[in-house]
């Protein structure tokens, strides 16, 4: 509820002069890509989660137990956006407060993440250690020294995600000597709606129905859209969490199947068997799949490719109008809203 909806004079606007009414634009821009970089990242950390729990009784496979860990989260930098992604990620995952944990050149000024019991410090190196998905939220030009601090100090599976927009992904691999890396692009269209909600909190907006359908991947609500190969990247990287605990590829497409897909909504009707499900070709060539034996795992994925280059999946994903559709309504599930068939699409990039 916004209290100051009828109070004209009481608004943050309300002293402005027509002149300066496009700082407002850019104010409510930027937070609208601030809510949306915050409910993507809280997607990737609930999927994480939930391909962590281990498969039902009636796995088929007949593969090895799985090795599960639990989801240790860092972010490095404490500013305006860290500060944000971490109350985000506490209340809406919700991440443990032990499980979360904060590098910045000034722990002192985080008392109030402090009381809620994350660790702050300033020891990057001790932090990329500890984490299994790691958050960059710096400034581009303190990028580069972070990287080189960091770099030796990754592990081959720890998930790094960058939102310093101005460093694109092959920089980022050079930089960090890495391929598990993340980044999620946006774009922001001349159409710009301000649905933002501008005197909430940035996690009350994300409780919001209309905010988070539009936040949905595929969405172009609000005037900021998503390319969609960060959802192609969440699903490789998926993968490789899978291939680290040395799943068979069948682990993995039933545990996918189970965990996602297996999410209905009302255009399914009874019959099920209309519905999609991933297959082994959605993500490899033929090639590759007819020679990978049952009970081995998926090859290592290079997510600063996948992002860059046309993959299966892109492929799948492009031509499969009942994919997008599960794809969506499991992105709302997760938040605990019901789909919606009217968004507003974004055009394919």
């Amino acid at each position: 509820m916004d209290m100051l909806e009828d109070l004209e004079t009481l608004k943050y606007e309300y002293e402005f002069q027509e002149e300066d009414h496009a700082w407002l634009f850019l104010k409510g821009r930027s937070r609208g890509l601030m809510i949306k970089a915050c409910a993507h990242a809280t997607f990737f950390c609930k999927l994480f989660r939930i391909l962590s729990q281990p498969l039902h009784e009636n796995d088929v496979s007949g593969s090895s137990p799985v090795a599960y860990e639990k989801l240790n989260v860092g972010i490095i930098g404490g500013g305006h956006l860290g500060k944000q992604l971490a109350r985000v990620l506490l209340q809406l995952v919700p991440i443990p407060s032990e499980s979360l944990r904060i590098s910045t050149r000034r722990p002192e000024v985080l008392g109030e993440l402090q009381k809620l019991g994350i660790q702050c410090f300033y020891q990057n190196t001790r932090l990329v250690n500890w984490a299994n998905v790691v958050f960059l939220c710096c400034l581009p030009s303190q990028l580069p020294s972070i990287c080189v601090e960091i770099q030796n100090s990754l592990e081959k599976t720890c998930l790094v995600y960058s939102f310093v927009a101005a460093i694109p992904v092959p920089r980022l691999k050079l930089l960090l000597n890495h391929t598990n890396i993340l980044r999620p692009h946006y774009q922001c269209v001349d159409k710009f709606d301000n649905i933002w909600g501008v005197n909430k909190k940035i996690t009350d907006a994300l409780q919001d129905p209309v905010i988070l359908r539009a936040t949905c991947p595929y969405s172009a609500a609000g005037g900021i859209t998503l390319n969609i190969k960060w959802l192609e990247g969440v699903f490789y990287a998926a993968l490789n969490l899978c291939t680290a605990r040395e799943m068979s590829h069948r682990q993995v497409l039933q545990l996918l199947n189970e965990r996602i897909l297996s999410v209905k909504f009302e255009d399914c009707g009874e019959d099920s068997a209309s519905c999609p499900t991933f297959q082994l070709t959605d993500f490899v060539n033929m090639a590759y799949a007819s020679n990978l034996p049952l009970r081995r795992p998926f090859p290592w994925f290079d997510l600063t490719a996948v992002q860059l280059k046309e993959t299966p999946f892109s492929q799948h994903l492009s031509k499969s109008a009942a994919l997008q559709d599960h794809l969506t309504h499991f992105y709302c599930h997760l938040f605990g809203i019901p789909g919606h068939h009217d968004l507003e699409l974004a055009p394919q990039q």
